[in-house]
Order: C-alpha cells, then sequence, then structure tokens
C-alpha cells in the first residue's frame, strides 16, 4: 500500500509506479474539486470527512460506474488544525454515508495529538476504537483502524491500530515540506 497525501503527488507517482502491483491510498484532505484526479488514482480515499464530498464522491462514481473503498476520518485530538468529523459527529456521519451505494466503508483513519506525551496520544486512539466499537453494533463495516504515524506508532498499534502510515520512518523528513519531485533512478521520494 501506498499513501499519499497530496493529488499531485499521487498523479504524478501513478505512471512510475503502475508496473508495481500495489494499492494507493489517497490519506489527505481532499477538496471537492480534486475528485475527478482521485477516483482516477486511487483505489481508497482514507481521508472522508464532511457528508458533501460523500455526495460528490458518490455523483461522480456514479457517473464513472465505480465504487471506491473509504476511511472515515475522524478528528480525535480535537485540535483546530486537523481535518475530520468531531467524535461525537462520527456515528450520525457514517449513518449518512452508509446509504450511499457507491462508497464502500472500510474503515476510521485519525492523526494523534502532536505531543511527545504517548498518554495524551493514547486517547486519541482509544477513542477511535471506541467509535469503531459504536459503529460495528450499528452494522457498520469499519473493519479497519489507519491510525499511527512514524512517531506514535506503537502506542497505535496497542490501542487496536490495523493500518498505520510510516513514510517518514521510510523516506526521512522532506527537506522542503512544500517541494516534491520524484527521482526515477531510485523510485524515491526526494
Amino acid at each position: 500500500m501506498i499513501g499519499e497525501n497530496k493529488v499531485q503527488e499521487l498523479v504524478e507517482k501513478a505512471d512510475f509506479l503502475k508496473t508495481i502491483p500495489h494499492q494507493a491510498h489517497f490519506i489527505g484532505h481532499l477538496q471537492t474539486n480534486k475528485i475527478k484526479e482521485v477516483i482516477r488514482y486511487a483505489d481508497c480515499i482514507q481521508s472522508l470527512d464532511r457528508i458533501e464530498l460523500a455526495e460528490k464522491l458518490q455523483k461522480r462514481l456514479e457517473f464513472e460506474r465505480k465504487t471506491m473503498d473509504v476511511f472515515l476520518q475522524v478528528n480525535t485530538s480535537y485540535e483546530a488544525s486537523k481535518f475530520g468529523i468531531s467524535p461525537e459527529a462520527a456515528i450520525a456521519f457514517a449513518l449518512q454515508v452508509k446509504p450511499l451505494d457507491r462508497l464502500n466503508i472500510k474503515g476510521l483513519m485519525t492523526i494523534g495529538l502532536f505531543s511527545a506525551e504517548p498518554e495524551q496520544v493514547r486517547k486519541c486512539f482509544r477513542l477511535l476504537k471506541h467509535i469503531q466499537d459504536q459503529l460495528l453494533q450499528k452494522d457498520i463495516p469499519v473493519h479497519e483502524l489507519s491510525m499511527g504515524m512514524s512517531g506514535d506508532l506503537e502506542t497505535a498499534i496497542a490501542e487496536g491500530s490495523t493500518m498505520v502510515r510510516v513514510g517518514t520512518a521510510i523516506f526521512g523528513q522532506r527537506a522542503y515540506p512544500d517541494s516534491y519531485y520524484w527521482n526515477e533512478k531510485n523510485g524515491a521520494q526526494v
């Protein structure tokens, strides 16, 4: 699985990766004007966080005669700088998305609190696990939990994560967060 959080990078890397068996997951904030590009290159969107986006995805997927796996993004840290629905709105949101037949709900995604205190981060992951349990009782198939990144993956796994995002551990910190190019020779992000 390869996760991308920027549409431009998802699109740019598609040609280089087409001969390599993989699933492409879009994990960044998705603007509605980028839906067409994302559904062309991604197998899963892990950042479904509002009904407007869900409905526009549904319409585009109907037009394309496709379906898309999705994760509902929940802002368990309550940080204003992060996207995702509030934990209190998660059940109602999932119930709104469930009837949209072009969207296959597969799981929940969150980004833990950016903190050096593992117990504070753990609370975010534990909350997502609690929401998962509630949704499973309502027959919403959120069997996957995408939570944990390079710095907190052990805590996330201990709290039930089935999918972690480890780009920094593999590629290192980006020298220029807003610039990017793909190195064809070794297939590395630089």
